[in-house]
C-alpha cells in the first residue's frame, strides 16, 4: 500500500545521505566536466546534430554512475530493516522520485556547463530544456528498476549496463530527435509525437516498476 508519509521519510533519508556523502555527487560532475572539457580540447568547434548527440552520450554515462548507487549502497540489514517498516511500493517509489531529482539537478548544470563550453546553436531553449528535464527524468525512472534488479547479483555493474541497452537505445534516439527539432528551431508541434512518446515509456516504466518490484523486493 502506497503512503505519502513513508515516502516522504524514505526520501529524506535518501537525501541525508547524499548530503554525507557529497564526494559521489561532486564525483559525477567532475567526470561530466571532465568529459565536456576533454571533448572542447579535441574537437574546439562541432556541428549542431554532433553538438546534440554528444550532449546526451555524455548524459547516458553520468546517468548510469549517478543512478547505479541507489540500491547498490544499501546493506542487507537496512534492506531487511526497510522490509518490516515498509512496502515495496513505497520504496520503490521513494528511489525513482530521489533519482529523479538527482538526475534533474545533474542534467541543469550539464546542459549550462556544455552550452558554456561549446558554442550554443539552440534556436528554442524553452523546449530543449523540457527535453533535458524529461531526458533526466527518463533515465531516473528505467534506471532505478535496472539497478534494483543488478543489485541482486554481485556483477551489478555490468549486468545494470547489460539490461539498460535495449530500453535506453530507443529512449536515446527519441530524445535526440525532439532535443534536435528544439535546437534548428522548428515548429513545437513537430516535437509532439516524441515527447507523447518519451512520456508514455517513463509512465509505462514506472507502472512495470510499481507490479514487478515486490516480487523482487521479497527475494
Amino acid at each position: 500500500m502506497i503512503d505519502l508519509k513513508i515516502i516522504k521519510a524514505l526520501l529524506a533519508k535518501d537525501l541525508l545521505i547524499e548530503w554525507r556523502n557529497k564526494y559521489s555527487f561532486n564525483g559525477i560532475l567532475l567526470y561530466v566536466f571532465s568529459t565536456v572539457f576533454i571533448c572542447y580540447l579535441s574537437f574546439k568547434q562541432i556541428n549542431p546534430v554532433v553538438w546534440n548527440a554528444l550532449f546526451w552520450i555524455i548524459m547516458l554515462f553520468a546517468s548510469v554512475n549517478a543512478v547505479a548507487k541507489s540500491f547498490m549502497q544499501e546493506t542487507k540489514g537496512r534492506f531487511l530493516y526497510m522490509y518490516t517498516l515498509s512496502s515495496a511500493q513505497n520504496i520503490i517509489i521513494s528511489k525513482i522520485i530521489y533519482n529523479a531529482l538527482l538526475m534533474i539537478i545533474l542534467s541543469v548544470i550539464s546542459i549550462l556547463f556544455y552550452a558554456v563550453v561549446f558554442k550554443n546553436p539552440i534556436q528554442d531553449p524553452l523546449f530543449y530544456g523540457i527535453a533535458v528535464l524529461l531526458g533526466g527524468l527518463s533515465f531516473s525512472t528505467i534506471l532505478t528498476m535496472v539497478s534494483a534488479i543488478a543489485s541482486k547479483v554481485n556483477n551489478n555493474t555490468t549486468l545494470m549496463a547489460i539490461l539498460s541497452f535495449p530500453i535506453m537505445v530507443p529512449l536515446l534516439m527519441l530524445l535526440i530527435k525532439f532535443s534536435k527539432n528544439a535546437m534548428d528551431g522548428l515548429e513545437r508541434s513537430v516535437s509532439y509525437n516524441e515527447l507523447i512518446a518519451i512520456v508514455m515509456l517513463n509512465v509505462i516504466t514506472i507502472a512495470v516498476s510499481l507490479l514487478l518490484f515486490p516480487y523482487l523486493w521479497r527475494e
